[in-house]
């Protein structure tokens, strides 16, 4: 049988294009969500045609337009050949999923109903997306759909069915918006209006869900890119819905030191950036003194949060560092969870977070159980030098720590411990920690990130996204705090109530709601992701089983007569 017009390889391959930028200018910084629908129709699409092979091709192309642009940092902070490996991991999941889809489709439930393909076609996308989050050297989540739609209604799923379930629903609408496109081409408008009705109430239906909204909580414009943009009275304590607090409000400070430019890109100067985030602290302090001269009820703060190596010397080992932590604890009457870096007497380092108490030292720690893959250690490193001498920029590879992702704070105001669930940079982006915090007792979360390698890019903002994704996923307040931006203040159902800006030195001061409660997401726990993998895998081994039983059980095509004719026994 002749392929269809859409079924030909030219036309396939032009849409693989359109629909990775597409995919890219839904998220961070063009931020137009509604194209994450779009691009995964097109990309539906674009994989019509019959052969694994060529949708393997398809999906590659389509993953390759996405995410080059999409993780453009990685180029700014390295160079040309980690940024081109970056982004073809990421695209290998694309094409992972294309050549699954053309499996997965030759099942007959699935060609025969269309709520079944449309079915198929979600659990099967977002399977990839769990798939490419754990594999391999521990995934690379970047690039979920659920992270383009942070703002939108969609999101709200998050509380249901945690990260997975948004996916899911963005897949599915794209799927329903070609089942629709195409019944309106056939004219049949019972089938087209099916489809509208029901991909309208997936984008827009979880806004009925009962998240923790605080009444007259408003949220603030997407983060700038720069930092020149006009910033509300840093002195105020920012609401990020207290009246949903069920333990009580937390409040807390967050210093964006900010790192001294070089040359257009960061510079290394430790010194500088500790002088920064000190210089931030008493400011604070400042903020703290005019709000109790101004008649506050309770002017002062609980903690102040530092971003993640804001303190590149461990203060544990250093007693220049440990006096300046003493005085800037002092001065602003608070703990401080500051970032820093352990170096142990056998080798290798953690990303720590330490709970410094001044006279006291560190009382509470967290060090990174997530460290990323050729960011903070090497993989195979005689094997990847041979490709780029970049590796060698990492010289002492970090390890994976163990300890559970919380830090118990002490908060006389209270009169009691709360419990803070901690992730350090790209570990937001893995559901697993924060949920695990969530389900340890921690009542908000707390990010600190450092994004100065990554320049002007939209890797903060990114990032911003999979904080507010999380926020809602536990129904947790939280906060996002980077040493050069963009750092932000997230409500429990997501709402982003205060940010920065970018490369500025900058200040938050918030009160945080205090929630005990889990979420249906953070009470499923893993499941909804283990359900969605093996449906997917089970699908596309189906289908590739059912393909080639189906060949096998194919009668050969007839001889022809003369052919016939000479096989035929003689008498």
């Amino acid at each position: 049988m002749r392929p269809s017009f859409l079924e030909s390889r030219a036309v396939s391959l032009l849409l693989a294009p359109v629909a990775g930028v597409a995919m890219w200018a839904a998220f961070p910084d063009v931020g137009l969500w509604p194209l994450t629908i779009v691009a995964v129709a097109v990309l539906h699409l674009a994989l019509r045609r019959d052969h694994a092979g060529w949708g393997f091709l398809v999906g590659l192309v389509a993953g390759l337009t996405f995410f080059l642009p999409h993780v453009w940092w990685a180029y700014y902070a390295t160079a040309l050949v980690p940024w081109l490996a970056l982004g073809l991991l990421g695209a290998l999941g694309f094409a992972t999923f294309g050549a699954a889809w053309t499996w997965a489709r030759r099942l007959p439930f699935v060609t025969r109903r269309p709520w079944a393909h449309v079915l198929a076609f979600a659990a099967l996308w977002t399977a990839v997306e769990q798939w490419r989050s754990e594999v391999p050297w521990g995934g690379f989540p970047w690039g979920r759909l659920a992270w383009s739609v942070a703002g939108a209604p969609t999101a709200r799923a998050a509380w249901l069915g945690g990260v997975p379930l948004v996916s899911f629903l963005l897949a599915a609408t794209g799927a329903l918006l070609v089942l629709a496109v195409t019944a309106v081409a056939r004219r049949r408008v019972a089938p087209a209006v099916v489809c509208a009705v029901v991909g309208v109430a997936a984008v827009l239906g979880p806004v009925a869900l009962p998240l923790p909204h605080a009444a007259g909580l408003t949220g603030v414009d997407s983060p700038p890119v720069t930092a020149d943009v006009d910033v509300p009275d840093r002195s105020q304590l920012v609401d990020a819905g207290t009246s949903v607090a069920q333990g009580g409000v937390l409040q807390v400070g967050a210093v964006q030191g900010s790192v001294p430019v070089i040359g257009g890109h960061a510079s290394d100067n430790a010194a500088g950036v500790l002088d920064n985030h000190l210089a931030g602290t008493r400011d604070l302090a400042d903020d703290v003194a005019a709000r109790a001269a101004a008649g506050a009820d309770h002017p002062g703060l609980d903690v102040v949060l530092w971003p993640e190596d804001s303190a590149a010397w461990d203060p544990q080992q250093n007693p220049s560092v440990a006096r300046s932590l003493d005085q800037a604890a002092d001065r602003v009457d608070a703990p401080i969870l500051v970032g820093s870096q352990e170096y142990p007497e056998g080798g290798g380092r953690y990303n720590v977070l330490l709970l410094w108490q001044s006279g006291e030292g560190v009382t509470q720690r967290y060090a990174k159980q997530h460290p990323a893959p050729f960011g903070e250690f090497i993989p195979w490193r005689p094997l990847f030098r041979l490709f780029s001498d970049q590796v060698d920029r990492v010289t002492t590879d970090m390890f994976a720590a163990t300890n559970p992702p919380v830090v118990d704070l002490p908060v006389p105001r209270l009169g009691r411990d709360v419990r803070v669930g901690v992730a350090i940079c790209f570990e937001v982006a893995y559901d697993e920690i924060l949920r695990d915090a969530t389900r340890r007792g921690a009542e908000v979360l707390v990010l600190p990130t450092n994004n100065a390698s990554f320049g002007v890019t939209a890797q903060s903002t990114q990032q911003l996204q999979m904080t507010r994704l999380q926020a809602i996923a536990n129904g947790r307040a939280t906060v996002q705090i980077s040493t050069v931006g963009v750092s932000g203040v997230v409500a429990p159902d997501g709402t982003l109530v205060a940010r920065t800006g970018l490369f500025t030195s900058d200040r938050l001061a918030a009160l945080l709601p205090l929630r005990t409660t889990w979420t249906p997401a953070t009470a499923a726990g893993y499941w909804p992701g283990w359900v969605v993998s093996a449906s997917g895998g089970l699908l596309a081994l189906g289908g590739l089983g059912y393909g080639v039983a189906r060949r096998r059980r194919r009668p050969a095509a007839p001889a022809p007569a003369a052919d016939v004719a000479r096989e035929q026994p003689t008498a």
